[in-house]
């Protein structure tokens, strides 16, 4: 895959604050990577950085192959950002707006429609004030400007703050394929289980400092943390053999539950699946991102 966004050995100051502390990472053509952290964290740091709003105490970035601090108007120009929190002109109509932001940027506002339509933007409401917009209106109209002339590289501060589970359906929709046209698209989000199954990768930054890095698959195997298996059994009879084996079960009527490592997980499985007469239902949970991040920020604290 191609590189377009390269961190190398980055660390930002700001007087006596040390922002981020010697981070590297790399984001690939056609991928969706998750930055999750407390507030303070570096992820808007980070994120600045990207987009040459300010520049590294140390260390190098690259977005498109250029440094974006440089003013390079051909690589912003591919670049969208949308911030947490988006503030408009309240006495320009959406479609105002947006042209506003299509000269900025240079681009054809040709698309604007379609747009609108993209981000579930109401034909009726694109001509009205923006001081008459809801703050989900406002997040809509604000993806609208990121989304202004197909960039390569989208980086999106809490995308889905006001948006109801509808439209943060429609979001994902809308980010699986501009990932699929070859977009790179970074999320920065509080909402931990909107991005299981929707990130290909997460970035876990505390303190300034990058503390994970890697699929939900590669941080479950670096945590090590258990798996949680729910077995109901078909009728009221003993408990199976395997659930007296080194597994610590508990059993609340035909419920029978336990905790198993990772190495218990795979002979489990197949001990209790050699019997499926015995099984009502059969529940497998992984690690989930929450899970995940409660435990490299604790390892993190742990001296």
């Amino acid at each position: 895959m191609t590189i377009t966004v390269e961190i190398a050995g980055v660390s930002k100051r700001y007087s006596k604050l040390h922002a981020v502390k010697d981070v590297a990472f790399g984001l690939n053509t056609g991928e969706t990577v998750a930055l999750v952290g407390h507030n303070g964290a570096g992820k808007t740091t980070l994120i600045k950085l990207m987009l040459g709003l300010i520049r590294p105490t140390e260390g190098h970035v690259r977005v498109l192959g250029e440094d974006p601090a440089r003013g390079d108007f051909a690589v912003r120009q591919r670049l969208g950002y949308l911030p947490e929190s988006v503030s408009f002109h309240l006495a320009l109509t959406g479609r105002e707006t947006l042209s506003f932001y299509a000269r900025l940027k240079r681009v054809d506002l040709a698309s604007a429609d379609r747009l609108f339509e993209r981000v579930g933007l109401a034909q009726e409401a694109v001509d009205r004030p923006v001081r008459t917009y809801s703050k989900g209106m406002r997040q809509r109209l604000g993806l609208a400007q990121a989304l202004l002339g197909e960039p390569r590289v989208l980086l999106l501060d809490e995308p889905t703050s006001g948006l109801d589970p509808a439209l943060r359906r429609s979001f994902y929709d809308l980010i699986a394929g501009l990932r699929e046209q070859g977009a790179t698209v970074m999320l920065s989000s509080h909402a931990l289980t909107e991005l299981e199954g929707r990130a290909d990768r997460v970035i876990i930054v505390n303190r300034g400092i990058k503390i994970a890095d890697g699929t939900l698959d590669e941080l479950r195997r670096i945590a090590r943390l258990p798996t949680r298996i729910s077995a109901r059994l078909a009728d009221g009879g003993p408990a199976p053999a395997w659930a007296n084996g080194g597994s610590h079960w508990k059993r609340t009527g035909q419920l029978l539950e336990a905790d198993v490592s990772p190495e218990e997980k795979i002979r489990l499985l197949h001990d209790i699946t050699a019997h499926p007469e015995q099984l009502a239902t059969l529940t497998v949970a992984e690690p989930t991102l929450d899970d995940l991040y409660a435990h490299f920020l604790s390892g993190q604290e742990t001296p």
